[in-house]
């Protein structure tokens, strides 16, 4: 097992899991998302990238894995950022080791580093609430509801707090200010979206970056954004169903054969995403396949 404790916080790896544990002072969109198990599967790469004072250890998961990431669209700051952690100048020899085990457990496993078609994360738990600004969006898996704030104005407040359900959702964007711009939550109607500005909008709060807080708001779109229809459908599809595979007592190639052997660890994790072997199966296999190796 690799591990390595930092006051950001620590990160563990067991071979098929990458486990992020956040430290007490890290940005609140990681102390609200919590301990996170980011399986081998869902990675793309890890590096550490050295600087004067220690350094930033950041992985890299495939491109529609994380549902934050993907609600995010790149615009999260590091110290917002659940899959970096900023390394001290004594410790870089013990992330560079990190960096090594998961990227050998990527080879063995042969993760492919192309997005995915489904969200390999769970994402924020429910209910979760963010906001700022003008008001707060808060989410319980089925209702949106937003209340407003004394700084709202009179156009979004006459009528109250808006709540509407998830199926009157057809999309979602988080916007964080930036510079003098101020940002937003905006929930796009299935009847289409407002061409009002999110200062006007009831589907909007408008977020104006006077707190970290604020950015929480990312977690809300976040988890609606892993249940609308379509994101939804993409979850609940099985898989295709490969042909029956006998999975016991795996026949490794010869001793020596490399390459055999690196296809038949591609074979079994492919095997092993789809089912087809269970995780004891799997493990068995790879194991002799490895002692071959």
């Amino acid at each position: 097992m690799a591990e390595i404790i930092q006051r950001d916080g620590t990160w563990t790896f067991d071979g098929d899991t990458v486990r992020i544990v956040p430290g007490g002072k890290a940005h609140p969109v990681r102390q609200e998302l919590g301990e996170i198990a980011v399986p081998v599967q869902a990675v793309a790469g890890i590096s550490f990238e050295p600087e004067r004072r220690g350094g930033r250890l950041r992985l890299r998961l495939r491109g529609g894995a994380c549902p934050v990431l993907r609600a995010a669209d790149g615009r999260l700051k590091d110290g917002a950022d659940p899959y970096a952690l900023t390394v001290e100048k004594d410790r870089t020899g013990v992330a560079e080791y990190f960096v090594d085990e998961v990227r050998n457990a990527l080879l063995i496993e042969q993760v492919p580093d192309g997005p995915v078609d489904r969200f390999l994360l769970p994402g924020p738990a429910l209910p979760v609430s963010g906001g700022g600004g003008d008001g707060t969006a808060s989410f319980d898996g089925e209702t949106v509801r937003l209340t407003w704030n004394w700084k709202t104005e009179e156009s979004k407040t006459s009528a109250g707090p808006s709540s509407f359900p998830l199926s009157r959702i057809a999309g979602v964007r988080w916007l964080p200010s930036i510079g003098l711009e101020n940002g937003y939550l905006r929930f796009e109607p299935v009847d289409g979206p407002s061409s009002a500005p999110p200062k006007f909008d009831p589907y909007s709060l408008e977020l104006w970056g006077l707190s970290k807080k604020e950015y929480i708001a990312v977690l809300v779109a976040a988890a609606v954004l892993m249940r609308l229809p379509g994101a939804r459908a993409a979850l609940d599809a099985p898989e295709a169903a490969p042909a029956l595979v006998k999975a016991a007592e795996p026949v490794a190639p010869p001793a020596g054969d490399h390459d055999a052997l690196l296809r038949r660890l591609r074979e079994l994790g492919e095997l092993h995403r789809a089912g087809v072997l269970t995780d004891e199966e799997f493990s068995t296999a790879k194991q002799a396949v490895l002692r071959s190796m």
